[in-house]
């Protein structure tokens, strides 16, 4: 087994003949899954995502992979392939095509016209794409890609077979194997057993539930648990998923049928992204049963269901401004239920538990995974990956899409069915396939890219600690007239955030940051940095002893 490297060095060239991976997100989290595969001087990207930012990034809206290794070589990118169309599968593809548009893109029916309407919002017109399904094979200049049927919490999910003279590789994307899921769509073990016989070098398996004994429950079992909370319920019903958990929305919408009641989307990706699915087929709604959501409030409570995004707890979402009681149209009352269906992504717990407690002091009766089986997991738990290793038999294999522990266990399953050659890489980190062989050579620039408003990039781990310092310990101004001609110290005002307020919480140092000024102005020090930096010292030391607090202290002098 290989451990990546922090001292690891840019990799040499690539040598002929060898096929060279490099992740540039999702390995090490769940989310920002970007893989880039480089053959004969062509490379091809599997999957382009976002990483959803936590609690200690404040006010960044979503993270990108880092591009910055690719940069000079977009030219080179023979397509990109897109697995399904969650967010932090597909997400960050705008972002990739602002700099190449014409990247040809592949995936599913519904992975690209799920796409195409995220293209649209950013404005940017439609690119060569193909459409791809399950069985087909498609050559994009050396790299020969076949499409495998597998099941997941989004329909039309695909892994992909990567042919190259280097051998095979065969990345499952997200998968599990639902042996009786909605869609009837399974995961096709007997593809995966057809190109274990053909021979795969490399696969690289979705680890996210590595670590969970047994096998994912199926889909179908939160039917029943829905149908219980519809029939308990006599007033409005809200639903927070997923804005592209097709299946979930489907087992919501047959529940309101039977209980006699009419449904509204409410959020603008569930909107989007139920008009697409509904358009093509995937989503069954039956006629008159969607209304819009001012027209539901016309009914009774007992006759209404929303269903709405913000099941992780983010500040701007649906369901977060419906707790705070903040939503334009949508207002809870005693009694309405309210349903969490989905999984707690890591990171979101606190965010999560605020919602559920906003709703819980209106009143809500809040049903979520904690208390009812309303969410099952999209990933293939240990008992899942180990039939597909024995189905598979790889020659070597790269666990992907999870954290560092994920891909440790899921490094583990591998070992336990015979696989010699296990190897397990961050971000950034180069794995090389030479005559059989995988190993990390190397590793490349790979950090976090922060989209915050427009700006794409500008903000630094540097901006986000003064951001998270200003929100923690207090911000600090001192402001001081010096006359550096006359040797004089004249006025000094001091401004805080994050203190208590009044004039005399800074009394006591307003003395000690005069005197250091005048006895630097004595011995001849007229450089206002300098000074700056004096002052700042003293008020440092001084508000670290007496308050606890490391705040930003912001020093200015002004010459007069």
């Amino acid at each position: 087994m290989s451990h990546p490297h922090p001292e690891l060095s840019e990799p040499s060239a690539l040598p002929s003949g060898g096929l060279r991976i490099t992740a540039l997100g999702g390995l090490g989290e769940v989310g920002r899954n970007m893989t880039v595969f480089e053959y004969d001087d062509r490379l091809l990207i599997v999957d382009c995502g976002v990483l959803f930012p936590e609690d200690h990034h404040p006010g960044v809206d979503l993270i990108l992979p880092d591009f910055t290794s690719i940069r000079d070589r977009l030219d080179k990118v023979e397509a990109l392939v897109l697995t399904h169309g969650h967010e932090d599968h597909i997400g960050a593809t705008p972002y990739l095509l602002r700099e190449r548009q014409d990247i040809p893109l592949v995936g599913s029916e519904l992975t690209l016209a799920l796409l195409g309407s995220k293209l649209r919002e950013h404005r940017l017109r439609e690119t060569v794409h193909h459409v791809v399904k399950e069985g087909e094979r498609i050559q994009f200049g050396p790299f020969d890609l076949e499409f495998v049927a597998v099941n997941h919490s989004i329909p039309d999910a695909l892994a992909v077979a990567i042919r190259t003279g280097a051998g095979m590789v065969l990345h499952t994307g997200d998968f599990k194997m639902d042996q009786l899921p909605l869609d009837g769509r399974i995961t096709d073990l007997r593809a995966f057993a057809r190109l274990g016989e053909e021979g795969v070098d490399l696969f690289m398996t979705d680890s996210t539930n590595a670590e969970v004994p047994g096998f994912t429950t199926a889909e179908k079992s939160i039917s029943p648990v829905l149908d219980r909370v519809f029939h308990e319920s006599n007033q409005r019903i809200i639903v927070a998923c997923f804005a592209s958990h097709v299946h979930r929305v489907q087992q919501v919408l047959d529940a309101a049928v039977t209980h006699n009641r009419k449904v509204a989307w409410v959020g603008r990706s569930m909107v989007r992204n139920m008009g697409v699915a509904r358009d093509l087929g995937y989503l069954q709604v039956p006629p008159g049963v969607v209304v819009d959501a001012k027209a539901l409030a016309d009914l009774p409570p007992e006759r209404q269901v929303l269903i709405s995004t913000g099941s992780q707890g983010e500040p701007l979402s649906a369901l977060s401004r419906i707790a705070q009681r903040s939503h334009n149209f949508v207002h809870i009352e005693e009694g309405d239920t309210v349903v969490l269906a989905s999984s707690l992504i890591p990171g979101n717990e606190n965010a999560v538990y605020r919602v559920i407690n906003g709703l819980a002091r209106w009143g809500a009766k809040v049903v979520h995974k904690g208390n009812a089986l309303v969410h099952v997991s999209g990933h293939a738990s240990a008992g899942e990956l180990l039939y597909c290793y024995n189905i598979v038999k790889p020659r070597n294999v790269l666990p992907v899409h999870g954290e560092i522990r994920h891909m440790q266990a899921n490094a583990e399953l591998a070992r336990q069915t015979g696989v010699e050659n296990v190897v397990i890489a961050e971000d950034g980190v180069v794995v090389d396939l030479i005559d059989g062989k995988a190993e990390i050579v190397g590793k490349v620039e790979c950090g976090y890219v922060f989209v915050d408003g427009q700006s794409v990039g500008d903000i630094t781990e540097a901006s986000l600690k003064d951001r998270r310092i200003l929100g923690e310990e207090g911000f600090i101004s001192v402001i001081a007239v010096v006359d550096t001609s006359a040797g004089k110290v004249g006025e000094l005002e001091i401004h805080a955030r994050g203190f208590a307020e009044g004039d005399q919480t800074f009394a006591a140092i307003r003395e000690p940051i005069l005197d250091v000024l005048q006895r630097a102005l004595d011995e001849g020090v007229s450089d206002t940095h300098q000074l700056q930096q004096q002052m700042r010292r003293v008020i440092g030391r001084w508000v670290s002893n007496t308050h606890r607090r490391r705040p930003m202290i912001v020093p200015v002098v002004i010459e007069v």
